[in-house]
């Protein structure tokens, strides 16, 4: 068994593709924040239980669902059970997307990302250290 194939490897990894997925689902929200009739889409928790390992061949794919809509929701958004936002603020066009919720999101989401990648970064040091490498 490989080092970074340990179980705290593969779940920061995966935690870290999750954000990803999201990451391109809140910038679709943004981008698409005044088409008329669009709903937001977000994904579900993560939740290191459940997935253990489910998804580790995950990958993120860009399709667009109308011609004036752009869109990330491929495959990896599904494995990670994207699903539509409740909106509780409609605008006239029929737009459930905040630009104010979805930023806070993003940076909310960058910031757990940068916490996941630095935790896995001092793992993988702690690991090396431990067999007598320098990092």
């Amino acid at each position: 068994m490989g080092l970074l194939n340990m179980p705290v490897f593969t779940a920061l990894a995966d935690k870290m593709r999750w954000h990803q997925t999201r990451q391109g689902l809140l910038a679709e929200n943004v981008a698409n924040a005044e088409t008329p009739g669009y709903r937001g889409r977000d994904l579900k928790q993560f939740n290191f239980e459940e997935v253990n390992g489910a998804f580790s061949s995950a990958s993120v794919t860009t399709t667009a669902t109308q011609p004036m809509h752009f869109s990330v929701g491929g495959e990896g958004s599904s494995a990670f059970n994207a699903q539509r936002m409740a909106n509780f603020e409609v605008t006239p066009e029929g737009n459930g997307v905040s630009l104010e919720d979805e930023m806070m999101k993003v940076t909310t989401n960058m910031m757990d990302y940068q916490a996941a990648t630095s935790l896995y970064q001092k793992s993988i040091k702690i690991l090396r250290t431990a067999m007598g490498k320098s990092g």
